[in-house]
């Protein structure tokens, strides 16, 4: 064993935080000077990393289903009632939607209308909330021979969740909605009125750059716009809310702080993409 002597030891101990800071700040230069090579570095390190997530997020899921009944079991009196009292509201309002889904279907005939075609999707496991660069992002567990893209739209059972913008061999991440990076043209339902939700990496992203003379109202419904040609029209997004100071917010209709499993649909829509793919696409067309 070799012994170092006292001031030797005091000389390490001293150029131990200044090693570390510079090196902190050399990774720091390395990836503004190359976003792409960070990027890659970023997703190499999730590839390695997804199936221990996926290993570790399965018993974390079955724990937290368990509190849930646990949960359930303590309220299913309560519960019982409020689904009858909904059910009664459902078959008044099925006759209504059986009306008009006739009506509908009469018009489309006289109109001859083309329908949207239906886009394909694939499901995936939401296996960590790594951000990496942003604040508000889920990594999602994928197989070596995964056919996501980015661009795709991310949909839990509720609502829109975000957007796929960096992929590995192994994995994928999802910009969330919520995160202040985030940036979703929308439609306010009652009104029609065109407006930008961008997210404050809170649990609300805010509403913004509505028309002069439309007032948002509480409670309406937000749904995606198809500007830029980065979201479809009409995906839920959730529901107008007014803060203490009179801040319109979005109450988003997805669980996104109880992410598990979500659907990545493909739309073919291309808009808005990250740099690395834009150069793909440009490159693909001069062939």
């Amino acid at each position: 064993m070799i012994r170092l002597s006292i001031p030797v030891r005091q000389a390490l101990a001293k150029l131990t935080l200044p090693v570390l800071i510079a090196a902190a700040f050399g990774l720091m230069l390395l990836g503004k000077a190359d976003a792409l090579l960070a990027e890659r570095a970023r997703m190499a390190l999730a590839d390695a990393l997804a199936p221990i997530y996926g290993l570790l997020a399965e018993p974390l899921a079955n724990t937290r289903n368990a509190i849930d009944n646990a949960r359930r079991m303590l309220t299913i009196y309560e519960d019982n009632t409020r689904l009858r009292e909904e059910n009664e509201r459902l078959r008044r309002w099925q006759s209504v939607a059986l009306a008009l889904d006739a009506e509908n279907t009469t018009l489309k005939a006289n109109l001859h209308w083309v329908p949207d075609p239906t886009p394909s999707y694939l499901t995936a496991r939401v296996v960590a909330d790594a951000g990496g660069v942003y604040a508000r992002a889920v990594l999602l567990s994928a197989g070596p021979n995964h056919s996501i893209v980015k661009g795709q739209i991310a949909l839990d059972d509720r609502g829109l969740v975000g957007r796929v913008t960096e992929l590995g061999e192994r994995s994928a991440r999802v910009l969330l909605l919520t995160d202040m990076n985030s940036r979703i043209p929308v439609i306010l339902e009652g009104s029609r009125a065109r407006a930008m939700l961008s997210g404050t990496n809170g649990a609300r992203p805010r509403l913004m750059f509505w028309p002069e003379g439309v007032t948002p109202a509480e409670g309406e419904r937000v749904v995606t716009s198809a500007e830029a040609n980065a979201f479809p029209a009409g995906l839920p997004v959730g529901t107008v809310h007014y803060t203490a100071n009179n801040v319109a917010e979005v109450v988003p209709l997805a669980r996104l702080d109880r992410l598990e499993v979500v659907r990545l649909f493909d739309y073919g829509l291309r808009g808005v993409l990250p740099p690395e793919a834009s150069v793909a696409r440009n490159a693909e067309r001069r062939k």
